[in-house]
């Protein structure tokens, strides 16, 4: 005589919990129905149907293109958006000095930052981060080479800036995203780095 088996709590085809099928990116399902309430300005019945609609619905429909979801260090990244927020307006007003101030003592350069990962959302997100941070434009993100082509408004030390965005964004990335730099460095893009 056999006995039941309980019923799983995990997909049978991959292992993954079921509330993961229905919610594959919960943390994207929050933004979105609050997005929704916060575009709409109001809390009545509609709108709050309409948000959990959005919110559920549209990760799901979108959960093939997305891939998995991240787990996230939440400390972590609350710290980077405050050094993000933090560095744009220090940004802000160093770019409106030199752009109001004598045009001979801008120093634009090319520099190029080599990625530490090949994390696809580290290294996404460290691009979008060095694009946001006025004075800087990331160019080119180029996997092959494992880095970034970064664009400064005015470069006195190109060695002592790539440094600081490394230190300052790349770092906490991966330890937002969990991801350890030697296994997935310079190691796995055949020494490169």
């Amino acid at each position: 005589m056999t006995t039941p088996t309980p019923r799983a709590s995990f997909h049978p085809a991959d292992g993954t919990p079921r509330w993961r099928v229905w919610f594959p990116h919960p943390v994207l399902s929050l933004l979105l129905a609050a997005t929704w309430l916060a575009l709409s300005h109001s809390v009545a019945l509609v709108h709050l149907l309409t948000a959990v609609l959005l919110g559920w619905g549209l990760p799901r429909l979108l959960a093939p293109f997305l891939g998995a979801a991240s787990r996230i260090h939440w400390p972590g990244a609350v710290r980077l958006f405050f050094v993000v927020l933090w560095d744009i307006v220090v940004a802000n007003v160093t770019v409106a000095r030199l752009t109001l101030g004598h045009l001979q003592r801008v120093q634009p350069a090319w520099l190029r930052v080599p990625l530490a990962s090949t994390h696809p959302n580290v290294n996404a997100l460290f691009a979008s981060i060095i694009t946001m941070t006025p004075g800087t434009v990331s160019a080119v993100v180029d996997e092959e080479r494992g880095e970034i082509r970064v664009h400064a408004l005015n470069c006195d030390d190109a060695a002592a800036m790539v440094a600081d965005m490394k230190a300052r964004y790349e770092a906490p990335l991966l330890r937002i995203f969990g991801v350890d730099d030697d296994a997935h460095g310079a190691s796995g893009r055949g020494g490169r780095g």
